[in-house]
């Protein structure tokens, strides 16, 4: 999985990291105008964070020490003219790009909903037994051919027949295979996937048991929709005060009963 970029809480790091060029284009697509009250090297900062969202590589971009770097993002953050200037930054990259809340949901409830069996199938298929005449071995028409024409005595049983179609479902009565067929992995053409699948899919990987097809995680998608909607309380709201000591006396008064 690609590393994911530290927060605005990162320690700094030796040497001062570049960004990426791909987010340096998006953010100067949006022209930049200095925001009041700003001093040179604090717009300096807000340009820089809006590349990476990392405080303290931004910090060390706009010229500030490496030493205290970390100190110096955590503090920038919470001037109020530079959280505005990143506010306002961030909202006309937003439209610029045409990505709002909307269509960020809409990505996710296109991962969530998609059907990984228009991806990725694990099939069982009929065995070379399965529907032959009489349960014996079945050829393709052209197999049979070219073991005719290869053989030299005697010549290939063909009284299973020559239907084969290895799509075809196992037989249940099959002597052979018991109704259990042969299991076969079929992973869809990438370059035709419907585009409620194409979210989904998330590439491939070559390792050392061959081909990998990646997915994105659904239930992450699931969890990211439900917390955007207020479905998950992740934090316990209390209102008003509570005596910790008052509680803690009941609770034993009660256990004691």
């Amino acid at each position: 999985m690609p590393s994911r970029s530290s927060g605005a809480g990162a320690k700094p790091r030796a040497g001062a990291r570049r960004g990426s060029s791909r987010a340096r284009r998006a953010v100067g697509a949006v022209t930049t105008t200095k925001a009041q009250g700003l001093t040179p090297k604090q717009q300096r900062f807000v340009d820089e964070y809006l590349v990476d969202l990392n405080a303290t590589q931004a910090a060390i971009r706009a010229g500030y020490s490496a030493k205290t770097a970390y100190s110096a993002g955590q503090r920038l953050l919470k001037v109020v003219e530079v959280a505005a200037a990143i506010s306002k930054r961030r909202a006309e990259v937003s439209d610029a790009a045409k990505v709002d809340a909307a269509w960020v949901l809409r990505q996710w409830a296109a991962v969530a909903a998609a059907d990984p069996n228009e991806l990725v199938q694990y099939r069982r298929e009929c065995c070379r037994h399965c529907w032959g005449i009489g349960n014996a071995y079945q050829w393709t028409p052209a197999e049979l051919k070219r073991a005719r024409a290869q053989a030299k005595a005697p010549a290939p049983d063909a009284s299973g027949g020559t239907g084969f179609d290895r799509r075809r479902e196992p037989n249940p009565a099959c002597p052979e295979c018991n109704g259990d067929g042969h299991g076969r992995m079929v992973v869809a053409d990438t370059r035709k996937l419907p585009p409620q699948v194409r979210r989904l899919y998330a590439g491939m990987r070559l390792g050392k048991d061959g081909l990998q097809v990646l997915m994105r995680d659904q239930d992450a998608a699931v969890a990211n929709i439900a917390r955007h909607l207020g479905m998950f309380q992740d934090r316990l709201k209390v209102e008003g005060s509570i005596d910790v000591a008052q509680v803690i006396l009941a609770a034993r008064r009660r256990v004691a009963r």
